[in-house]
């Protein structure tokens, strides 16, 4: 039988040793890319990704994780101008094999996203990856939404994203022997959320236009039937990004910061990085069976109805 002491060895951390364990952890996953070596798992493939512009946000993280599993040209599109030229330079100079396009653009205008895939035909001859990035939350109540705020919502979040299958799958079609794409084929990405999953985790209108998201992923596959094009959405969970700030900030500035996420079975936030490495794995040809999936990235929380920490039933 296992003795005392071996049980003593194996309890769960106090509050405050998890938290600098968390800090630690989350340096770790930060600062992957300058402690690996450079990856082949995009190589050869044409990517573009919407939402892009924050800098500290899953788009800005992909781009960089692309770019080092050696993707040949990455289109990266924002609705701001205004980190784009930093983005695509510090790429280029980081990875001087990578061709960089930036394009400051709205992701739920259709010309726009229909130009973009067009120009990766121009340009490259193919489209292998979409991952329909952008989107933002909202953060008003009930009795303070608006109908327009509320289609505002669908249109930023669910809309790019049907703009993205729409036309991103019609490239994706395209094949072009001397750029080796004999046959169909591609992936395309989508940034849903639990809130898309199950009520808790946004606003109405926010938790409705991923909840749209993640439909447009499973019923979009079955219009792409037989053309090995995937259609898959992720769905993060508590991400420390631009979009959450304030709260982080506020919890900070409280000195609860070691409190964020404590409901999930982690019992820690994640970083842009985490979500990067999944919408990696959704680009790669190791997800070639992956199809119409909403996959949940966030440390368990949505594997449970709500519980008392602690406690189960």
């Amino acid at each position: 039988m296992p003795s005392h002491s071996n049980a003593a060895q194996g309890r769960q951390p106090s509050a405050e040793e998890h938290h600098q364990r968390t800090l630690v952890r989350i340096k770790q996953i930060q600062s992957h890319l300058s402690n690996s070596p450079r990856g082949q798992r995009l190589k050869g493939k044409t990517c573009v990704i919407t939402g892009v512009g924050s800098l500290h946000g899953i788009g800005r993280a992909s781009a960089f994780l692309f770019a080092h599993e050696g993707a040949t040209h990455l289109y990266l599109l924002d609705f701001s101008q205004e980190n784009l030229p930093e983005l695509k330079s510090t790429i280029e100079n980081s990875y001087t094999d990578v061709k960089v396009t930036t394009i400051q653009a709205d992701a739920a205008n259709e010309t726009a996203i229909a130009a973009v895939c067009e120009q990766a035909l121009q340009d490259e001859g193919r489209l292998d990856v979409f991952f329909a990035n952008a989107g933002f939350a909202s953060d008003k109540t009930l009795s303070d939404l608006t109908a327009e705020g509320f289609m505002e919502s669908m249109r930023v979040n669910a809309l790019s994203c049907f703009l993205a299958v729409k036309y991103g799958s019609d490239a994706m079609m395209r094949t072009n022997s001397s750029r080796g794409k004999d046959i169909s084929g591609g992936s395309i990405i989508l940034t849903a959320s639990v809130a898309g999953l199950r009520s808790g985790a946004g606003t109405i209108d926010y938790s409705a236009s991923k909840a749209a998201v993640n439909s447009i992923a499973k019923t979009s596959v079955y219009q792409l039937q037989k053309t090995d094009i995937r259609v898959n959405t992720i769905c993060p969970g508590l991400i420390e990004t631009n979009m959450t700030k304030d709260m982080f900030d506020s919890a900070r500035q409280r000195g609860r910061e070691s409190k964020i996420g404590q409901l999930n079975p982690m019992g820690r936030f994640g970083v842009a990085q985490e979500i990067a490495h999944m919408s990696l794995f959704l680009a790669s040809d190791e997800s070639s069976y992956v199809n119409g999936q909403n996959i949940a990235v966030d440390g368990g929380l949505s594997s449970s109805h709500p519980v008392v920490p602690g406690r189960w039933a």
